[in-house]
């Protein structure tokens, strides 16, 4: 990275400490007086995607859409992304800068599996984007809000692998039976990356797909439970085409596929204890599901994955996809409650304080590995 750049940055980190509460973001004089800033900026003003903001900035209102700095951003007119963020789930993303290299992607798997999904990695960055939990940026996180179907979809797979290492990694060697994932138990970064920006890809793809795609059905899968179990859907659908489609290189889609079942079956399960997420609640899904169907035995506190784990959860999602297709024939809030059966029945849903308890098998993992 260039002098230039860092002096970029250091002046962002400068800017964002006047920002302000993340609430007043949006009234008109705190943006004026943050484009005043940004203009008197010595090294961020000069920057093209600067530029942008500032113009949208100044022109911005309720409703309104930052059309200049996406639409720098979409035609990857160079590899910077600049913005205003405001997103609740993003914490740390305020005014934020970052340089970004974009990862190379097997042809078969970008055309047929299309979508504005930006696989990359960081090569330097702002405070905000430096937040461990900020592993992916969406059009709607930005100040105005919206997405469009063209405007791109970046995830960061540097922080996959970080996180891959640092907690799934020790979740296979902890409570997995030998053998079990054995192209990407001893995998390296470089074949973890990889596997990573093809599921994100496949992830993005497969949400557009079916007879409830996202973002058309969104309202009805916003609660928790249910957007737990989009997320499943996608992944599920992901490991699919990974294990069916002839087209895609042998060994790349199986290390592919076993990594995105670690991730789902392992990681996202202790992620939120003692309240679980909708990532959380998918994996405890996962984890009912595939246990009932003998897709995986528990023994001795170590899970050992059936032979017929594929088929298992090949039904997995055909039961999905047959509840969903009722979409045709039903109302949205009657499909939406067999969906909500289907969650319920293989996860523990404590009806007085109105959440989904934990499985204890995970919560014990998490305490004993410290993760």
């Amino acid at each position: 990275m260039t002098d230039d750049m860092r002096s970029v940055l250091a002046e962002v980190n400068a800017l964002r400490q006047g920002l302000g509460e993340r609430s007043g973001f949006r009234e008109e004089e705190n943006l004026k007086k943050l484009v005043n800033r940004l203009e008197d900026s010595r090294e961020l003003r000069k920057q093209p995607l600067a530029q942008a903001l500032i113009d949208d900035l100044r022109s911005f209102s309720p409703g309104a859409r930052l059309n200049a700095t996406k639409a720098h951003i979409n035609e990857r007119r160079d590899n910077h992304i600049f913005s205003l963020f405001d997103a609740s789930y993003f914490p740390k993303l305020s005014l934020d800068y970052l340089v970004y290299e974009e990862l190379p992607a097997d042809s078969h798997l970008v055309q047929t599996y299309a979508s504005p999904t930006m696989p990359v990695v960081i090569k330097g960055s702002s405070e905000g984007f430096r937040s461990r939990v900020v592993v992916a940026l969406f059009p709607e996180n930005h100040i105005d809000g919206i997405q469009r179907p063209d405007d791109l979809i970046f995830y960061f797979i540097d922080k996959f692998v970080e996180r891959h290492n640092r907690i799934t990694r020790k979740m296979i060697e902890a409570v997995m039976a030998e053998g079990s994932f054995p192209l990407i138990r001893g995998a390296d970064d470089q074949t973890v990356q990889q596997a990573s920006s093809w599921w994100v890809r496949l992830h993005e793809y497969h949400h557009r797909q079916g007879d409830m795609p996202i973002p058309e059905f969104l309202p009805a899968k916003k609660y928790k439970p249910l957007a737990g179990l989009e997320e499943l859907r996608v992944d599920v659908s992901g490991m699919m085409a990974l294990l069916n489609d002839e087209r895609l290189p042998r060994e790349e889609s199986l290390v592919a596929y076993e990594y995105i079942l670690a991730e789902r079956l392992l990681r996202y399960a202790v992620e939120g204890i003692p309240h679980p997420n909708y990532d959380a609640v998918a994996s405890q899904l996962l984890f009912g599901f595939l246990r009932e169907h003998d897709g995986i035995r528990v023994r001795n506190e170590i899970i050992e994955l059936s032979p017929s784990v594929a088929e298992v959860l090949a039904a997995f999602l055909a039961e999905i996809q047959r509840i969903e297709s009722r979409i045709h024939e039903e109302p949205v809030e009657a499909v939406r409650k067999r969906l909500l059966e289907f969650v319920n029945h293989y996860t523990d849903y404590d009806p007085v304080a109105r959440d989904y308890r934990y499985v204890p098998f995970f919560a014990d993992v998490k305490r004993r590995l410290g993760i």
